[in-house]
């Protein structure tokens, strides 16, 4: 009958044994073990990791025969439990919100954290730093993974392709530059042809083309294959803070230090609508997504069934310096206002389900707002100094803050 045991483990149970019959006494068993399992050389001494070794595994064995024994009591007790409790209504993860205390608290940046981006498939989350680096996480484990350098000024922005094969990033260099996650992050394109610093990029939905925002007034349209700029729009008046592309790549959305954030047309270059109403530079704009129109119809009273009711791009959600959240369809017209932060609003975020709105303030707090009534639902106290940017990963219930303070926190929802 061939052994279970290696060759190596043979030998160490051999030697065991032969220390156990010597210590018991048993001498003609030791010397006929001894010849027989061919440890002539084998001489009992009570230093070597053989002494007491047969008496310590076998009474470790039955202390974990009792720990599993316990533990099978236990179990079934348990599931007993559990088959008698209440059935409660499952919370099903479509509700899950962000909830104190943060799952992780990530440090290592040296100056202000700018941005943070998760990764479509990976459990993978970047952040960018006014410290002209970019870090990569696992947003899981909280383990920090490299350093990303090549940027001299400070990183405004970042976003990985929708197949998560490159990141995008934008600085106060001037440049965007094009990173290859597959290769480990090395810096595969460097685009240049802003005046001033680049304060916001992302990539079209059909991962062809990247557009980015600049504090030279303009917004550009790239090609990602060649690193040709092959659209450039003006308009704003000011420093254009960001820039978002609708889920079907047609519309763009900017936000602009001239107060205002306006609605453009990829095809065209031309700004077909301007959002006026806030009374400070606004910081941030993005669109609805279409699983948010109901809630959005609901809490505004918008009951029109037009044949674009479920287009992409119908509402824009504006942020801005005045401390409040705007509400917009895609005419221009200011349908709600959202108030309740202390300070600038820096980032929004609108959370998988379309049910509600969350926001990140210099106020050191993140909101989550019901879209259906236009309530904050909670206030998560964040961070220790102003919140500049919040991300909400979709394949995985967390949400990542960055802050003034140099840190990134990930939030578990639930």
């Amino acid at each position: 009958m061939s052994s279970i045991l290696s060759d190596r483990q043979r030998d160490e149970l051999h030697k065991a044994m032969l220390d156990y019959l010597n210590a018991s006494g048993f001498t003609e068993s030791f010397n006929a073990l001894k010849n027989e399992s061919q440890n002539d050389d084998f001489t009992p001494d009570p230093k070597t990791k053989y002494a007491g070794l047969l008496e310590k595994k076998w009474s470790s064995v039955i202390r974990l025969q009792k720990k599993v024994m316990d533990l099978e009591s236990k179990n079934t007790h348990l599931q007993e439990e559990l088959n008698n409790a209440p059935v409660r209504k499952q919370s099903s993860s479509v509700d899950w919100i962000p909830r104190p205390p943060e799952k992780h608290d990530l440090t290592g940046h040296r100056s202000p954290v700018t941005r943070v981006a998760f990764h479509p498939v990976y459990q993978i989350l970047a952040s960018a730093s006014e410290d002209t680096t970019i870090k990569i996480w696992d947003y899981e484990t909280g383990d920090f993974e490299c350093t990303l350098k090549g940027h001299t000024k400070a990183v405004q922005d970042l976003a990985f392709d929708p197949k998560g094969n490159y990141l995008v990033s934008c600085s106060a260099d001037l440049t965007i530059k094009v990173w290859d996650v597959n290769n480990d992050y090395k810096c595969i394109k460097t685009l240049y042809g802003h005046d001033h610093s680049v304060s916001s990029v992302t990539f079209l939905p059909s991962g062809d083309k990247i557009v980015s925002a600049s504090r030279d007034k303009t917004i550009k349209v790239w090609e990602f294959a060649s690193g040709y700029c092959t659209k450039t729009y003006t308009g704003h008046l000011e420093w254009v803070r960001s820039v978002v592309s609708s889920e079907d790549g047609r519309l763009l959305v900017t936000a602009s230090n001239d107060q205002t954030a306006r609605l453009w047309d990829t095809q065209t270059g031309e700004s077909k609508v301007e959002f006026r109403g806030h009374e400070h530079v606004v910081e941030c704009a993005i669109f609805a997504p279409i699983n948010a129109y109901p809630y959005i119809q609901e809490m505004v009273g918008d009951e029109s069934k037009s044949k674009d009711a479920g287009a992409p791009g119908r509402y824009v959600i504006t942020g801005s310096r005045d401390k409040t959240i705007k509400v917009w369809d895609s005419s221009g017209q200011l349908l709600h206002t959202l108030g309740g932060h202390d300070n600038w609003v820096r980032g929004l975020v609108v959370h998988p389900s379309g049910k509600y709105l969350l926001s990140a303030s210099d106020d050191k707090t993140l909101k989550i707002w019901d879209l259906k009534t236009g309530r904050c639902m909670k206030t998560l106290e964040a961070h220790d100094h102003f919140v500049t940017c919040i991300g909400y990963c979709m394949i995985s219930p967390v949400v990542a803050t960055g802050s003034v303070d140099q840190t990134v926190k990930v939030w578990q929802c639930r």
